[in-house]
This record gives C-alpha cells, structure tokens and sequence, in this order.
C-alpha cells in the first residue's frame, strides 16, 4: 500500500477525501501540503483534526528526506485539475488551460474520462488529451 493510499485512508476516516499532495518551498521551508475536500466545505476543525492524526503517522512513514512541515488544507475554490479525477469532479465548472506551444483557453468544463477532456469555449466544444494539456485549473468569476 503505498503512502497516498495511506493519507487517504485515515482522512476518509475523518469524514473527507483526499484531493492531492504536494511538496512547496517557501521562505526556505519546505512545505508537505495535504489537500482533502468535503461535500459541504473543509472548515479549519476538520483540517487540524487530520493533521492530528497525520502527524504521528507521518513521523514513521516521513513523506521525504530532511525537515519539512505538514499543512493540511482545502485545495481552494480555484485549485489546479492534475489528475483525470480531478477533472471529472470539475464537469459543469470555468477552467483555465495552458496548452503546448503557450496557448491558452477558458471555458466551461463539459465532460472528462481517462483519455481527456471537453471544453466549451468561445471556439465551440473542443476536446484535449490529458497529454496535451500542461497546466488546468478551475477558476472563479467575481462579479
């Protein structure tokens, strides 16, 4: 069992899924960020009460070599799609892509399986491969 499926576990046990992990550096601390989402929000109880019970389990399995902090966190309202889940969870939602080549499309996400995606854009429905894409993220529109 690797140490994701792990993570997952024992945040599924505190009523919330695992979204994703990632490692950042910042001020020169590095940073092992868990992002988990809830239907109805992620409050700051839910995520002290993971860290909790991530910390002591990741003091024996460490994530990495060397010093590092743990943050568990929402992925935010706009957040990055990096894995075709993420995408299937976002169907119905404004993203943003950056294709190869540094060209760019906004639109609404209409459908996403294991192959890739559909947008609807200003230029109709147009349809990616995971492979194509370089970065996605969901945006939001303030009015």
């Amino acid at each position: 069992m690797n140490l994701d499926t792990q993570i997952a576990k024992i945040i599924e046990a505190n009523g919330a899924a695992l979204y994703d992990t990632e490692v950042v550096t910042e001020f020169d601390e590095t940073i092992y960020r868990v992002l988990i989402t809830k239907v109805g929000g992620v409050n700051l109880d839910l995520c002290a009460d993971i860290s909790h019970e991530l910390s002591p389990f990741l003091d024996v399995h460490p994530p990495m070599n060397g010093q590092y902090r743990l943050e568990v966190s929402s992925p935010g309202i706009e957040r990055k799609l990096t894995k075709p889940i993420h995408f299937q969870n976002a169907i119905g939602e404004k993203v943003k892509l950056k294709l190869g080549g540094g060209e760019k499309r906004k639109g609404t996400l209409k459908s996403a399986d294991d192959k890739g995606i559909v947008v609807e854009s200003k230029q109709g429905e147009e349809s990616y491969t995971y492979a194509e894409l370089n970065t996605s993220k969901t945006y939001f529109e303030w009015n």
